[in-house]
């Protein structure tokens, strides 16, 4: 088999934004070095609480302005676009308050605690009239545009089973991001974002899910399995926890060929194409990218959305958004 070629957007060459980052966290650090390193973007200004804390991010990225309020940053006009980075329970008002700035924004995944907030800013990004988008990284990666031509060539028959987990350790402190109800703790928020949205984006959004799991001492979900059905009796099995480490694994089974990711489907990584059991093609990231590396592309991919003067990205759209926070609403509120 021949794969058909990637249609990732160029890391170089094409439009620049000027960047601006609220709250400097431990993925905003990942993301604006994989900026640095492989992209032509800007990074103008970085915004926290703590003056001494943008700046010591500043001095370290080499970015120009540091403010002590996320008021400043959306106030600046040399920000095109701001990146939005702190936990869950802020997304929402930090991404009201750039785009009521007239800011575009990225913000992280995931882009709200529940479908109702992710409406709310839909709703206001596009009352305002900019760009939004959530940062799910993975539909942007060159493999998944690889993937997402071999699906609508309908290469794999049809396609009636999905699985996708994304298990890791997590540190138990109760007062943590990852175990504090009050900053939207549990796993199905924090890592089963990406097994929902890879079925969501294989199949699109189902007619059922049901949901089992089980809880922290805290009270937010420690692991969780869900399934997914579909009308065309297509189903996705998805797995997640924040308990132990799982191969990050994701399948695609049609009824013509299968495609295996063995390991980090949700990052830049490798698959294969099978049938009949039997490797007829093979995929690498062309970059030779690990991991957070990876995070450069859908940044490159914004600037160009921004600069074809486009509100929404049409690989991840805001409706893609609200659906898998869907999914997530009806495990969460299953598993208790």
């Amino acid at each position: 088999m021949i794969l058909p070629p990637s249609t990732h957007t160029p890391l170089r060459g094409g439009p620049v934004q000027r960047w601006g980052i609220l709250a400097p966290g431990g993925i905003a650090d990942d993301w604006t070095s994989a900026l640095r390193s492989h992209t032509d973007q800007r990074v103008v200004a970085v915004a926290s609480r703590s003056l001494e804390r943008a700046q010591a991010f500043a001095d370290k990225h080499g970015i120009p302005q540091a403010y002590g309020s996320y008021e400043q940053l959306v106030a600046d006009p040399t920000v095109d676009v701001v990146y939005i980075a702190p936990p869950h329970t802020e997304h929402l008002k930090l991404a009201l308050l750039a785009i009521a700035a007239g800011k575009h924004v990225l913000v992280e995944k995931p882009i709200g605690i529940s479908a109702a907030e992710a409406r709310t800013l839909a709703d206001a990004a596009r009352a305002a009239g900019v760009f939004a988008m959530e940062a799910m990284w993975s539909r942007f990666l060159p493999q998944t545009t690889v993937v997402d031509a071999l699906l609508r060539d309908s290469a794999l028959g049809d396609v009636l089973t999905v699985t996708a987990d994304f298990g890791a350790v997590f540190d138990t402190d109760p007062n943590g991001r990852a175990y504090n109800p009050a900053l939207g703790g549990g796993a199905l928020l924090d890592v089963g974002v990406y097994p929902a949205w890879f079925a969501h984006f294989v199949k699109g959004a189902p007619q059922r899910v049901t949901a089992s799991g089980s809880l922290t001492s805290t009270g937010v979900d420690a692991q969780a399995a869900i399934i997914l059905d579909y009308a065309d009796r297509a189903q996705a099995v998805l797995t997640t926890s924040m308990l132990v480490a799982t191969p990050l694994a994701a399948t695609i089974s049609g009824t013509a060929a299968r495609i295996d990711y063995p390991h980090e489907f949700m990052g830049p990584s490798s698959f294969r194409v099978l049938v009949d059991e039997k490797v007829v093609a093979e995929y690498s990231d062309p970059n030779g990218f690990a991991w957070r590396d990876g995070l450069c592309y859908q940044a490159v991919a914004v600037a160009q959305h921004i600069a074809d003067g486009l509100t929404e990205s049409p690989l991840h759209g805001l409706d893609d958004t609200i659906a898998v926070l869907d999914v997530l609403d009806a495990a969460r509120s299953q598993v208790g």
